[in-house]
């Protein structure tokens, strides 16, 4: 794909570039190549992950015709997975590729831009940054860290997870040792599990050594690819805790401020790109990849209705703790939830009844 003329055409007048300079950052030239480096929390080649963080530095540097290249590194490559946000704050690198609730103890209100239990789906997600102010509000929490974010996709909905015994009941989740990520752990913790946060990467070692009981991961496609079915037979779906948790890119406002109008509107048009990628990707494969992780022996499960409204009750209170925390906290929550509300409705009369309907034609 060759860079389009009109975006060869941006540039700036020697006078403007003048007045502009005792308040702007310098402006990259048309001529000048940048090198970037993007770390991210998973491992390279991350199926879903890993590889579409590396086709959006592929989209950039044809577009750019090489003016931007971007090398991709892997969890612990330059940083811990962990300190993505905090290596791109403090200037280590330039950007990075993540999840916003990887933050989430930098600000608990990021969890919203990934996900919360019971919140919206992939497509609900976009709709809400892209029409209805989620966007905004997203770059006014990375204000505080200096950085600016952009979707980057959506895994679509996840797995509820794998445990090595069943949980038919409340009780069941007490003292279970569990690897669960965003709003979904924090409800679990105060059901009594014992909750751990841990790197994409270190999940199959911490079951086969006994560390935990339970973890949850994304779905199909990644959970055969990361081996999970050696460690545990049980798998529930579909995961209350992440019906469609957004992906991310997000820059140094500085680097990104840096940029000429057309090396900016690449990065975006980009990431817009490898969003819509990333999902088919997700969906396509995640289609392909369930039947061969049944084959492998797995038993397939859902949380009783008790158990789900036991997390429920405690996600409820964990998000209106975090909407209370602050005013913008308060907005992000408020604008969220309006929409997830009518989503709710909507997605019972239309896109679940039509779901059931399909599965019942084709004899499921």
């Amino acid at each position: 794909m060759k860079r389009r003329q009109f975006l060869k055409g941006a540039g700036i007048g020697a006078g403007a570039a003048v007045a502009a300079s005792v308040a702007a950052p310098a402006i990259v030239s048309a001529q000048e190549s940048l090198n970037w480096r993007m770390v991210m929390p998973w491992p390279k080649g991350t199926p879903g992950l890993g590889t579409n963080a590396e086709k959006f530095a592929a989209m950039v540097k044809e577009m750019s015709n090489g003016r931007l290249s971007i090398s991709v590194f892997g969890a612990g490559e330059i940083v811990p997975p962990f300190e993505c946000m905090d290596a791109v704050e403090q200037g280590v690198v330039e950007m990075a590729h993540g999840t916003p609730y990887y933050w989430q103890g930098k600000n608990p209100a990021l969890n919203f831009f990934s996900t919360i239990p019971f919140g919206l789906t992939a497509w609900e997600l976009s709709a809400w940054l892209r029409f209805g102010g989620g966007q905004e509000l997203w770059e006014e929490a990375y204000a505080e860290f200096n950085v600016v974010p952009f979707y980057a996709g959506n895994s679509g909905m996840q797995a509820g997870g794998w445990f090595n015994k069943e949980i038919n009941s409340v009780e069941d989740l007490k003292g279970l040792k569990a690897r669960y990520a965003g709003l979904g752990g924090e409800a679990m913790r105060r059901l009594g599990a014992n909750i751990t946060m841990l790197p994409p990467g270190e999940i199959l070692p911490a079951m086969q050594s006994g560390a935990i009981d339970a973890a949850e991961w994304v779905g199909p496609w990644n959970d055969l690819a990361f081996g999970l079915y050696q460690v545990a037979k049980f798998y529930y779906t579909p995961a209350f805790h992440e019906p469609g948790p957004g992906l991310e890119i997000f820059i140094s406002k500085e680097k990104f401020d840096a940029l000429g109008t057309d090396l900016q509107a690449i990065i975006r048009c980009a990431a817009q790109a490898i969003a819509e990628n990333t999902l088919a990707d997700f969906t396509y494969n995640n289609l392909q990849s369930y039947q061969p992780l049944i084959d492998k022996g797995v038993e397939v499960r859902q949380f009783s209705d008790d158990v789900i409204l036991a997390l429920a009750e405690q996600s409820n209170a964990a998000v209106e703790e975090i909407a209370a925390k602050n005013d913008l906290s308060g907005r992000i929550a408020e604008s969220y939830l309006a929409l997830v509300k009518k989503a709710a409705r909507y997605g019972k009369e239309f896109e679940a009844t039509g779901l059931l309907q399909r599965a019942k034609v084709w004899g499921y």
